[in-house]
């Protein structure tokens, strides 16, 4: 297992598990409705950017098998996000991938705390934030694009050192 950036070549990939509604059931966007185009043309926009950090996990044939993120990265803060396709859940990816980028986010970085949240529907990611013993917290004041009600009833998580 590794992380890279992203590359074109991940599109359709990335595309497999915006289609899948076993992956997608409990995120935000309508990626039921996403295209390849879409697919390519937010790799594109990840490349270079100071504000997000989009890497891919990828097997040791350096297959995709997801993404890691840090987004609205500012004020030595970031909210950090992960999605992997359906045949890598269960094979340690989302451990990987989400363990070597709040390294990054930190050490490398240099920020002073990772944020994100869960639906408390999502049972399998509230499992598996818990098992790895992130502190749970309140809604972090940087969180963006959430309405009141998403901030109260999200299980939000956050890590300040590893």
């Amino acid at each position: 297992m590794k992380l890279r950036k992203l590359a074109l070549k991940d599109a359709p990939f990335m595309l497999e598990w915006m289609h899948d509604a076993s992956v997608t059931a409990f995120m935000k966007a309508n990626f039921a409705a996403k295209t390849l185009a879409d697919c390519e043309a937010f790799i594109s926009a990840a490349q270079d950017t100071d504000s997000n950090l989009h890497l891919a996990i990828t097997d040791e044939a350096d297959e995709y098998m997801g993404t890691v993120s840090l987004k609205h990265i500012a004020n030595r803060t970031a909210e950090f996000g992960i999605t992997v396709r359906k045949c890598a859940m269960g094979k340690g990816y989302s451990r990987f991938g989400m363990s070597e980028i709040l390294k990054t986010g930190l050490r490398e970085l240099g920020l002073e705390k990772i944020y994100w949240c869960v639906s408390p529907d999502n049972g399998r990611a509230v499992r598996f934030y818990d098992k790895q013993g992130y502190a749970r917290g309140g809604a972090p004041a940087e969180a963006q694009g959430y309405s009141d009600e998403e901030k109260h009833r999200y299980i939000w998580y956050e890590v300040t050192e590893l």
